[in-house]
């Protein structure tokens, strides 16, 4: 009798448990990822009682396929424009939501006397919510259909690309004994260049590769084709020091624009949900139920703080971005749990060894009870809101009534919105790259040249870093932004041209000051956006004017604008100080106090606006001109004689 490979008996286990445990979960109407994790606790080491898996090793691989498996079936159903689109409700609450919860989760762990990267792990997994259990929770209940599910899907669209980051960066900070700023941020920088070339090179590569052989695509060939793909953008990915999780979600993401993205979803669908399983199993493998006693009191504080801070913080989220009360409610009961995310960054934490082993189950444990509580507590909302609502004085109802009668934008400011944040994302990374890029010349190439010019060390670093920053401080203007200046720039315009107006002599001066004032006016309009928003970068100009038309048209939008600009200055500090600590001095307190001089006196310069905008208006000048050249109807003399125009006689 041949022997069977230890394998395929574990495999037989791990099925058998799941495919029971599953069952029993779906008849209570449960999310079947209990089931697994039951399922791993059964098979696992811990769990006597019946027969358990005898190679972790061989099983440990394939919960590792698992998670790129899981991410890249994530990836599939992202795309940009759904990032793009999910709103200004969605992007605010999800902020909240996870800047609060990283700082509670990590205060959390302190109070509890955990090491401090215990405790950011902590704060990172229990930050992002579980699409797959809010999803299913969603079906079950049959609320899909309503507002607020539309607004929770977008936040769980930003808490993905969160959790992705995460995932990349984690690592770095574990790793080292303290938190080094300038580490960390080259490894931000070089994770921007990766996602940017990844995303830009592949999604014009692969669609059109995909478009060319479609002809010759069966579902056995396309499975084939994708997998591959897969697999060679998680092999670039770690070679170029990434996570391979960051290299499925790429080309996951990027499949995700194709044409036959259903057909790929479809065929892809058995192989996610088998590695899924043993990823979800294996995660169950490393629980030790008895851990659950031992633990008790951290799982029960860490469970009532997700609770509770979750609904807490969505809710203000969403009443901060202009939703009513009920879905405020709502979507905050939505969402508080702990995701699938908390899984894979435990698991980080334990493959490089820098997580405690009672994090593990800890965090399992709350996120079996979240999961458990999670349709009782959206079937809960209403009944919650209700109370609230006849709880409140009537002052505050009126108050948050009025404060959100408008929540439901128009389709002109919701197109207004979507263009801002398209234009701010784009412009963020496209800046981001510039100057890291500038930064990275002259430390390569001006430095060398430079030092070897001038003698003197000090003079040396001080002209380096001066020539640093004249090349990027018309980018640092560009990333400020002028929309903070736009009022006060465009009534010092309009006033001075109507005082040009009053004095003019001649019936010509008057008919061009008339045209400039109408122009100023005009631009206050934002009459052009329609057609802007088919432009995926548009001018600095046409953004300051949907800002200024955000800003006026409503008191409740203001805030939202002032926290994209202030994290606009933020990033810009962050230049300022990178290039003042890599060329000038190291002391922290210089640095800080240099970069806030520098920040002040590039917010207020004029003339680096002026030389921004000329470069801005060559550069757009040259493609619209070249776009025009396409479009323009050929010369009298280059047409065909049957199209020419008969010539009067």
């Amino acid at each position: 009798m041949h022997a069977i490979h230890t394998l395929i008996v574990d495999l037989t286990l791990i099925t058998i448990y799941a495919g029971i445990t599953t069952l029993i979960f779906k008849k209570l109407k449960q999310p079947t990822v209990l089931g697994y994790i039951l399922a791993g606790i059964f098979a696992g080491p811990f769990f006597n009682f019946v027969p358990t898996v005898s190679d972790k090793e061989n099983l440990t691989l394939w919960a590792d396929i698992g998670v790129i498996f899981l991410l890249f079936g994530l990836g599939l159903e992202f795309s940009f424009n759904k990032m793009m689109n999910v709103g200004k409700s969605a992007m605010i609450t999800a902020t909240a939501n996870i800047f609060f919860m990283l700082f509670l989760g990590y205060n959390t762990g302190l109070l509890l006397g955990w090491p401090v990267i215990d405790s950011f792990f902590l704060g990172s997994m229990i930050s992002m919510s579980s699409t797959t259990i809010i999803i299913k929770a969603f079906d079950d209940l049959n609320v899909k259909k309503q507002r607020f599910t539309d607004l929770v899907f977008g936040v769980l669209i930003v808490e993905d690309i969160v959790g992705i980051l995460l995932l990349v960066l984690l690592p770095t900070i574990a790793l080292g004994s303290t938190i080094d700023s300038q580490e960390l941020a080259i490894s931000t920088a070089k994770l921007v260049f990766f996602l940017v070339l990844c995303f830009v090179i592949g999604i014009y590569l692969v669609p059109t590769f995909l478009k060319k052989i479609s002809a010759f695509l069966n579902d056995e060939m396309l499975l084939l084709i994708t997998i591959s793909l897969c697999f060679g953008m998680v092999l670039l990915a770690t070679s170029s020091g990434f996570s391979s999780a960051l290299g499925a979600f790429i080309m996951g993401s990027i499949l995700a624009e194709t044409e036959i993205i259903e057909k790929i979803e479809k065929n892809f669908k058995p192989l996610k949900d088998f590695f899924g399983a043993v990823f979800f199993v294996s995660v169950g493998m490393m629980v030790d139920p008895a851990m659950f006693v031992k633990y008790a009191w951290p799982i029960l504080v860490i469970t009532t703080i997700v609770i509770s801070g979750k609904v807490l913080f969505s809710c203000f989220g969403f009443l901060l971005s202009g939703q009513n009360l009920k879905t405020s409610i709502q979507g905050g009961f939505s969402l508080a749990q702990v995701g699938e995310f908390a899984f894979i960054i435990a698991s980080l934490g334990m493959s490089i060894g820098v997580l405690n082993q009672r994090v593990y189950p800890t965090i399992v444990a709350v996120s079996v009870i979240t999961t458990f509580l999670t349709p009782m507590m959206i079937k809960a909302s209403d009944q919650v809101y209700k109370k609230i609502s006849r709880l409140l004085p009537q002052k505050w109802n009126t108050l948050i009534e009025r404060n959100t009668s408008l929540a439901d934008e128009t389709r002109m400011e919701e197109r207004r919105w979507k263009l801002l944040f398209k234009s701010y994302f784009l412009r963020l990374v496209l800046f981001s790259m510039l100057l890291y890029t500038i930064i990275a010349l002259s430390a390569y190439f001006i430095r060398p040249f430079v030092y070897e010019l001038i003698p003197n060390n000090f003079g040396a670093r001080l002209a380096v870093t001066a020539v640093t920053f004249i090349l990027t401080a018309p980018f640092l203007k560009a990333l400020i932004g002028w929309e903070t200046i736009l009022p006060l720039y465009l009534k010092e315009k309009i006033t001075l041209l109507a005082c040009k107006l009053s004095s003019a002599s001649s019936e010509d001066a008057k008919q061009t000051i008339l045209k400039r004032l109408e122009n100023k006016l005009d631009f206050c309009s934002v009459s052009h956006e329609t057609e802007d928003a088919r432009n995926f970068f548009i001018s600095n100009n046409k953004i300051a004017a949907l800002y200024y038309k955000l800003w006026m048209s409503k008191k409740l939008n203001r805030l939202p604008l002032i926290l994209l600009t202030s994290f606009r200055l933020m990033l810009v500090l962050f230049f300022i100080a990178v290039i003042i600590h890599q060329f000038l001095t190291e002391n922290p307190r210089v640095t800080l106090a240099l970069a806030v001089i520098a920040i002040l006196i590039i917010s207020q310069s004029r003339w680096l606006f002026n030389q921004y905008m000329s470069i801005e208006t060559q550069f757009l000048k040259n493609l619209n001109g070249s776009r025009r050249e396409e479009e323009a109807p050929p010369a009298e003399e280059e047409r065909k004689p049957e199209e020419r125009k008969p010539t009067e006689k």
